[in-house]
């Protein structure tokens, strides 16, 4: 009897308790249409619930690519070193919209993002800028991404989970606000894909861009064991997005994708290769702090020449010349210390990584390696020069001769 009753009370507790919980979900929908005669999107972010967020306070950078905001509630635009644009959502359904230039043109003359009448090939960071955002306690956001587009186009292409034909899922876990980060690629596309280990992995490009989709599908499946073996996290899902000239002719991660120009080659002169390392930079997440910027970069280009050479794609001859061309690229450099590194001081950084990596194993008598350095600046996601000494000597058990240099003071 006495257990009967407290079955009846708990189903009566969750039938109670229930609502109070789904009530506490509020969606968040980013509704995106494409305007190539415009060069433009169009961006509407609609709140179930408006009471629940009191404010969403945008970073515009200078302003230039925003425009014709309309809001429900209160929108205040205040300029400074950054232009800023402050969203009162009203209390019940709230909508923002505003209007966003899509091409990004360098001045060389090539294309960071590019529309054209047949496709876009963009970032999500800039159609949805980053913001600030203050909410009730208590609240979730649901968040998902709906593109329309212009007559003709087929497709779109995120690395966000697809909820249905141009529409997707953005969570990510270790953001209170959920934007619609990392590239992104509509139009009439070809695409090719295939499952690496726990990885959804698509190769999209605009038609008739001369985009090797097979090649860079082959590479991966080439170097993912060795990518498995070193990175403890894996993304459910990866895009590589490519286009030709007038695209910038080079190569960029994002949130879970990467841009790679259709005619940079999988594997340079040098040895190294741009699609790896790009790889890299996906699965490290690490951010350099307080000019620590040769950390990451240095990580991303040291393990593109490793991670070719464990899977068997690089002799130890040619991994010996490639040292040389390293070293001789970065004799003149004298600091790694700056908030963005370059060329000469990123061959550097992985020439002191290479000697790191050599003392570690040494020390440890093979036990350890640089491998565990990676894991545990990938577990602080944000780290300096400072940690990182004490993280690479946490490891050896002992002070390092080899980063105790000028290099890096």
């Amino acid at each position: 009897m006495a257990v009967g009753w407290r079955q009846a009370w708990g189903v009566g507790l969750l039938a109670v308790s229930a609502p109070v919980w789904a009530a506490n979900k509020v969606d968040l929908d980013y509704h995106v249409r494409l305007l190539p005669k415009n060069d433009q999107a169009e961006v509407r972010l609609t709140l179930a619930q408006g009471s629940a967020v009191r404010s969403l306070d945008f970073d515009l950078g200078d302003g230039s690519h925003y425009s014709d905001f309309k809001a429900d509630g209160q929108w205040q635009l205040t300029s400074g070193k950054a232009v800023r644009g402050v969203w009162r959502p009203a209390a019940d359904k709230a909508s923002l919209t505003y209007r966003v230039n899509i091409n990004h043109e360098r001045k060389n003359g090539s294309f960071e993002a590019r529309m054209t009448p047949n496709w876009a090939l963009m970032r999500g960071d800039d159609l949805v800028p980053p913001a600030r955002l203050d909410q009730q306690d208590g609240i979730e956001l649901v968040s998902r991404l709906e593109f329309e587009l212009p007559g003709g186009w087929k497709s779109v292409e995120t690395a966000w989970p697809r909820i249905g034909q141009n529409k997707f899922r953005i969570d990510n876990p270790s953001r209170l606000f959920d934007r619609p980060t990392g590239w992104m690629l509509a139009g009439q596309l070809g695409s090719r894909r295939t499952r690496l280990g726990e990885t959804e992995v698509t190769v999209a490009s605009p038609l008739g861009q001369g985009m090797r989709r097979m090649d860079v599908l082959t590479m991966l499946t080439f170097v993912w064991p060795q990518v498995q073996a070193l990175y403890p996290r894996h993304p459910g899902k990866l895009l590589i997005v490519g286009a030709n000239d007038p695209m910038w002719r080079g190569s960029r991660s994002a949130h879970e994708s990467i841009y790679l120009n259709s005619r940079l080659p999988l594997v340079s002169e040098s040895g190294s290769s741009a699609l790896v390392r790009e790889l890299a930079q996906v699965f490290g997440r690490i951010n350099g702090t307080k000019r620590s910027d040769w950390i990451n970069e240095g990580f991303a280009e040291y393990y593109a020449i490793e991670l070719v050479r464990r899977a068997g794609g690089m002799s130890d001859e040619r991994y010996e010349s490639l040292h040389g061309k390293l070293v001789g690229t970065s004799q003149k450099v004298t600091t790694l210390r700056s908030d963005r590194v370059n060329p000469a001081q990123v061959a550097r950084a992985v020439v002191l990584l290479q000697e790191l990596d050599r003392e570690i194993r040494l020390k440890t008598h093979n036990k350890r390696s640089l491998d565990d350095v990676l894991r545990g600046a990938m577990q602080q996601g944000e780290i300096d020069t400072q940690a990182f000494v004490q993280l690479s000597e946490s490891v050896i058990g002992g002070s390092s001769k080899v980063l105790s240099t000028e290099l890096i003071q």
